[in-house]
C-alpha cells in the first residue's frame, strides 16, 4: 500500500520493518521480515466529547450488536465492520471490596473482571473481533493454539459463525472447565505432546501451509478486541484515568492491547494523561520480568512451570509490541510465586469476587508493589482479573481440601453427623473466622 494512496478506514503495518498491508490481507506476520503486524485506523471522524458521546449513547442502546462492550467502540476498533459476530461480550462489571483494599494495603484498588465475559474470560473480546475479521476475509476455518481460555473462546465464537475451528493444546495441562468447553462448543481438539509454544509453531505452520485463519494474540484483529478492556474501564471511571492498570503478563497479548489503547484515548482526545501498567508474571514463567531487569537489553525464553496454567508461557508472542508499552506508560514488570498467587486468589474468592488461579496474579502483583512502595496506600489502581472462578475447579479443591499444611486461606470442608447440635457446633467455631476470607493474615 502506497502512503500517497487515500487512506481506507484501517490497514495492517509491520511493526519491525513499517511495510503495510490492505486490512483484509490474510497474513499473520509480515510477509517481508516476519515480524508482527497492527492495525492502524484512520483518525475517526469524531474526537474528544463528540466520541465520549457517541460511546455513551451505545451504551444504553438497544439489541445488537453495539450493546457489546467491544463493538460499542466500532470506530476505533474496526470502524469497517458491518455484519458482526457478537454474543454481545464485555461490559464487565469494575468491583469494589473493602477487605482487599485492606489486603492489599491499597486504599483505592478496583477489581475489572474479565470473568464475566460470554466464555469466561477476556479472550471473547479479542475473538469477536478475529471472528468477525475470519468471516470478513472468507477464511475456511479458524484455529488456535490455547493454555485453555483462547480455545474455549475461539470455540465459542466459530460455533456462532458456523465456521470449522481447530484447536491445540498441551496434553494433560490443560485446566479441565476449558477442555471442557472447547469439547462442547464443537471444536476439533488436538492435544499435542509438549507445550504451549510447541503448540503456537505448530498451529503457525498449518496457517501458512493449510489456509486456517490463525486467532492468537499474535492476530492484530485479536488486539484490536483486547483494547476495550482500558476503554470500558475508562468509561467507567468517566474517563478519569487510574494512578496505575495492572494485568496478569502470559503471552502479553493484553499487556500489548492495553498500551494501543491508552496510545490512541489520548491522542483522538479521550483522556488527558495515561496510568501506568504493571504486568505480573508467574515466577515459573516470567521471561518478561527477567528482560525488564535487564532494561529489555535482550529477549529471554524459559520452560514455564506454574499453577497459573492461563500464563504458563515461556516465549511470549508479544514480546516487542509488550516492551513499547511498558516504556511508553513508564510501566514496571514483576513476578510473584505461585504461593502468592494462590493467597491472592483466597483473598479474591474470599470477598466474593472469584478468579482463576493466572488472575489473581494481578492482585497479587499490586500487593507486592504496594509492600515495595511502588505503588502508594492511596493511589487509585485498577487490577484485571481475566477468567472467571470455575475456569480451574481442580486446582481449587486441590488448595482448599489436599494440601498439607493448609494454605493460607484454605477452605476445608467439614463431615458432620446428621444432628443439628453438630451443625451448631461448626456455626459457633465460623465466628471466629475473618470475613476477608484470608484468616485475618497479611
Amino acid at each position: 500500500m502506497s502512503p500517497e494512496t487515500d487512506r481506507p478506514p484501517s490497514w495492517q503495518v509491520c511493526l519491525a520493518c513499517a511495510n503495510e498491508l490492505t486490512e483484509r490481507d490474510p497474513r499473520s506476520r509480515c510477509p517481508t521480515c516476519g515480524g508482527l503486524l497492527e492495525v492502524t485506523h484512520r483518525d475517526p471522524e469524531l474526537t474528544g466529547d463528540a466520541l465520549l458521546l457517541r460511546f455513551t449513547e451505545r451504551r444504553g442502546a438497544g439489541p445488537g450488536a453495539t450493546t457489546s462492550g467491544v463493538w460499542r467502540f466500532r470506530e476505533i476498533v474496526l470502524p469497517s465492520a458491518e455484519e458482526v459476530v457478537s454474543h454481545p461480550e464485555g461490559n464487565t462489571p469494575l468491583l469494589h471490596r473493602e477487605a482487599l483494599e485492606e489486603w492489599t494495603g491499597i486504599g483505592g484498588i478496583l477489581l475489572k473482571h474479565e470473568g464475566h465475559n460470554p466464555t469466561g474470560s477476556f479472550k471473547d473480546r479479542g475473538m469477536t473481533v478475529g471472528v468477525t475479521q475470519a468471516k470478513r476475509i472468507g477464511a475456511r476455518a479458524v484455529a488456535c493454539a490455547s493454555t485453555g481460555n483462547t480455545s474455549a473462546s475461539l470455540a465459542a465464537y466459530a460455533a456462532q459463525a458456523g465456521m470449522p475451528a481447530l484447536v491445540l493444546v498441551p496434553a494433560g495441562n490443560v485446566a479441565s472447565g476449558k477442555l471442557a468447553q472447547s469439547l462442547a462448543y464443537g471444536a476439533r481438539t488436538l492435544l499435542v505432546r509438549g507445550g504451549f509454544d510447541d503448540c503456537l509453531r505448530l498451529v503457525q505452520e498449518a496457517s501458512e501451509r493449510l489456509g486456517v485463519y490463525l486467532l492468537n494474540s499474535i492476530n492484530p484483529f485479536r488486539i484490536e478486541g483486547q483494547k476495550t478492556i482500558v476503554l470500558e474501564l475508562l468509561q467507567q471511571l468517566a474517563w478519569d484515568p487510574p494512578d496505575w492498570i495492572v494485568l496478569p503478563a502470559g503471552n502479553l497479548g493484553n499487556t500489548a492491547a492495553f498500551g494501543k489503547a491508552l496510545r490512541e484515548a489520548r491522542a483522538w482526545g479521550l483522556i488527558s494523561r495515561v496510568p501506568r501498567i504493571a504486568a505480573v508474571q508467574a515466577a515459573g514463567a516470567a521471561p518478561f520480568a527477567r528482560s525488564f531487569e535487564e532494561g529489555f537489553a535482550r529477549r529471554h525464553r524459559v520452560d514455564p512451570d506454574t499453577v497459573a496454567t492461563a500464563i504458563r508461557i515461556g516465549d511470549p508472542a508479544s514480546h516487542d509490541r509488550a516492551v513499547r508499552t511498558i516504556r511508553e506508560t513508564d510501566g514496571v514488570v514483576l513476578s510473584v510465586t505461585d504461593a502468592q498467587i494462590l493467597e491472592a486468589k483466597a483473598a479474591v474468592d474470599g470477598c466474593g469476587v472469584g478468579c482463576e488461579p493466572a488472575s489473581a496474579a494481578s492482585v497479587a502483583g499490586a500487593r507486592e508493589l504496594a509492600r515495595r512502595g511502588t505503588i502508594s496506600r492511596g493511589a487509585r489502581v485498577v487490577a484485571v482479573l481475566t477468567g472467571h472462578v470455575l475456569k480451574d475447579p481442580g486446582m481449587l479443591l486441590d488448595y482448599h481440601v489436599d494440601r498439607e499444611p493448609p494454605p493460607p486461606g484454605a477452605n476445608r470442608p467439614v463431615e458432620i453427623e446428621a444432628d443439628l447440635r453438630a451443625v451448631e457446633q461448626v456455626l459457633e467455631g465460623a465466628k471466629g473466622r475473618s470475613p476477608d476470607g484470608v484468616n485475618g493474615e497479611r
